[in-house]
């Protein structure tokens, strides 16, 4: 197996270790297992730890694709014209800032479980 396949292997792996840890780890073992349970009854601090999971894991890693993307141009850039630094370290850390703002959203969602 090629090192960049296992990589995604595990990286997805892991995500949904997280995912599943988030899960259950807000009481929705219950809701699982409670068959008659009403639709219209539905537990709010699932569906908000489950989607401060997903903000979180879907900003991390369109960072990581933007920050690969422009890391390797900012690279090529510098060894041509070293004196385009500062640009080509703005645009790497504006792909940061994504991950940044996911974590924030998550948080924000993550307080609101009661």
């Amino acid at each position: 197996m090629r090192g960049k396949t296992k990589f995604y292997i595990l990286l997805f792996s892991w995500q949904i270790v997280l995912v599943f840890t988030i899960i259950f780890s807000v009481k929705t073992i219950s809701a699982f297992a409670i068959t008659t349970q009403d639709p219209s009854s539905i537990d709010v601090a699932s569906i908000l730890a489950i989607s401060s999971a997903v903000a979180i894991g879907s900003s991390v890693l369109g960072a990581a694709i933007a920050i690969k993307t422009t890391g390797t141009a900012a690279i090529s850039v510098l060894a041509e014209r070293p004196e385009a630094f500062f640009k080509a370290f703005l645009v790497v850390a504006l792909g940061e800032a994504l991950a940044v703002y996911g974590l924030i959203i998550g948080i924000l969602l993550w307080t609101k479980i009661p």
